[in-house]
């Protein structure tokens, strides 16, 4: 069986110019980055915003497992398959973060046949977006010690400073560091840290932001820190926001790239779901909208994360309203969750599939209290047998939708035409009645109650004194309406099987958004005892070998 990667080698990619024609850009609206990726210039987004939009499609899955659920992979198919049925579909997807390429994860352009090319670029520098944003977070951190050592004119706290380093690679060894040593001219010794740069306010903004006047307001309004009485120091302050800006002009233009079938996809942003708000950037999903008749995007991790705040966040924030939403499953993953062993996942255990698919049931359950028609795409293994498959679809039936067989990774579109058809039959029948799951007005700690109690099934929110107190002062301070993005595990619902324990809270002003920290979630990776870097090398041809 041929590999990702040598699937990928083999396909015969069309020129960009070509890609673009079918989505309806013209020449001079394309920056070419090569033969096969470019940028789509601001002018052009900005004169098609007056267009009708197209439906919005949401493909989120299960909570992961290491046997694999094919989020990004379905993504792909649904996109393919569509267009393959005269659908006029343009995908919308994340940037890799190289942080998990060289770790634990892997690539993150899809799969088999449903892959977004060309690949080993996209997984790597790709348009530099990701160096753009670390450069723009580490030059506001410059400017917050710069403004110390020069007389500190705002009265900053140095033990109050918030803003923290950032760097697109897992490093544990700088999650916490001391910054200035060596003397007087290295300015004031002080605590400081880094987050992998897909966890950086930057990273938000820059996904959220609608325009580049939007992106330079977002980032005047982020906090740096505080001083000894407590008052916030923006951004602004320091006179930061105008050079980050420049320096995210550029990559503030959505990528364009295709699918092996010749798709058009837009790749732009990346922030994780675990620790950020896991979605594309608006810019390059609005512009989809205005371009396509669908939109297929996904959305990071299981539908506990990334689908909640694509809801809650990033609709609410754009004015978003999808029109279905598939969630991926595994058989494999959902004996995972039912208790199988991943060594002993090659064995038929239909118990171990009704076991774990009531955590499938439940993320389908939560997605429709957000007004919104679900469909479950199965991804294929070929040691699925047909009484395990048939249990889920049976499972599927008692929740009132269906689990759809798909063999998009082997297949290509035709492999995910079934689902296709129904994806185009919950768009055409209008039951969308999108809601988010809470209103702006209810308060903070109440927004991190309701998603705990509807969405993870948690029995209550353990909020200490102090944190209770930082919310309390968040909507002294006027932020009452933002909504909350959790940061937690992935791997299950809660970080704690019946209560949610909030360890702090966090106000990104500028995302628009209070982070609740929950459980011991860190927002710098470590690399794993064997990580995928050791692997990936060159070939004697100079050619990339072991990156996914």
């Amino acid at each position: 069986m041929s590999t990702d990667l040598e699937i990928a080698r083999a396909a015969t990619l069309e020129p960009i110019r070509d890609i673009a024609h079918k989505a309806g850009i013209p020449d001079d609206a394309l920056e070419p980055y090569g033969k096969y990726k470019a940028k789509v210039g601001l002018d052009f987004i900005a004169s098609v915003q007056d267009r009708p939009d197209g439906a919005l499609v949401l493909v989120t899955g299960i909570n992961p497992t290491p046997a694999g659920e094919g989020k990004t992979t379905t993504t792909v198919g649904l996109g393919d398959a569509l267009n393959a049925l005269g659908v006029k579909t343009m995908i919308a997807l994340r940037e890799p973060s190289l942080g998990p390429c060289f770790g634990v994860k892997g690539g993150a352009t899809g799969g088999g046949y449903a892959q977004v090319l060309p690949m080993e670029d996209i997984n790597l520098h790709f348009t530099g977006d990701f160096h753009a944003i670390t450069s723009a977070n580490n030059l506001l951190a410059a400017l917050v010690d710069n403004h110390l050592y020069w007389g500190n004119g705002t009265g900053l706290d140095a033990r109050r400073i918030s803003w923290r380093r950032a760097l697109d690679m897992n490093d544990r060894a700088l999650r916490s560091v001391v910054s200035s040593l060596g003397g007087v001219a290295n300015g004031f010794p002080r605590e400081d840290g880094f987050d992998i740069t897909v966890a950086s306010e930057v990273m938000a903004v820059f996904c959220l932001a609608r325009d580049l006047p939007d992106l330079q307001a977002r980032l005047g309004r982020m906090i740096v820190g505080q001083t000894r009485e407590g008052r916030s120091v923006t951004a602004a302050e320091l006179k930061a926001d105008g050079a980050m800006a420049v320096l995210l002009r550029d990559a503030f233009a959505p990528n364009l790239v295709q699918t092996i079938e010749g798709s058009p996809a837009l790749v732009h942003g990346g922030p994780f779901a675990n620790i950020a708000h896991g979605c594309n950037s608006v810019m390059a999903t609005r512009l989809g909208l205005k371009l396509a008749d669908v939109v297929v995007t996904e959305a990071g991790f299981g539908a506990d994360l990334g689908a909640e705040k694509f809801m809650d966040i990033k609709c609410r924030q754009a004015g978003l309203s999808p029109a279905a939403c598939v969630v991926v499953a595994t058989v494999r993953a959902l004996k995972m969750h039912g208790g199988v062993a991943k060594s002993d996942l090659g064995r038929e255990d239909v118990a171990a599939v009704k076991r774990g698919v009531v955590n499938l049931a439940r993320h389908v359950e939560n997605v429709g209290k957000f007004g919104v028609p679900v469909v479950v795409g199965l991804n294929r293994f070929t040691s699925d047998t047909e009484a395990e498959i048939a249990a889920v679809q049976e499972a599927m039936r008692g929740h009132g939708t269906q689990a759809i067989l798909c063999t998009h990774w082997g297949d290509g579109a035709k492999g995910a035409l079934e689902l296709a058809r129904a994806v185009q039959g919950m768009i055409a029948d209008g039951r969308a009645s999108f809601a988010p799951l809470y209103t702006d007005h209810v308060s903070l700690a109440g927004k991190i109650e309701t998603i705990a109690r509807e969405v993870y099934r948690a029995a209550s929110v353990s909020i200490p004194a102090p944190v209770a107190q930082k919310l309390e002062r968040f909507e002294k301070d006027g932020y009452r309406d933002l909504p909350v993005c959790i940061a937690k595990t992935q791997y299950s619902f809660s970080a704690d099987p019946h209560v949610l324990p909030v360890r702090e809270v966090r106000l990104s002003a500028g995302a628009g958004f209070v982070v609740a920290v929950c459980g011991d979630i860190m927002t710098m990776p470590g690399l794993p005892r064997h990580p995928a870097a050791e692997t990936i090398m060159l070939d004697g041809q100079g050619r990339i070998e072991g990156l996914f």
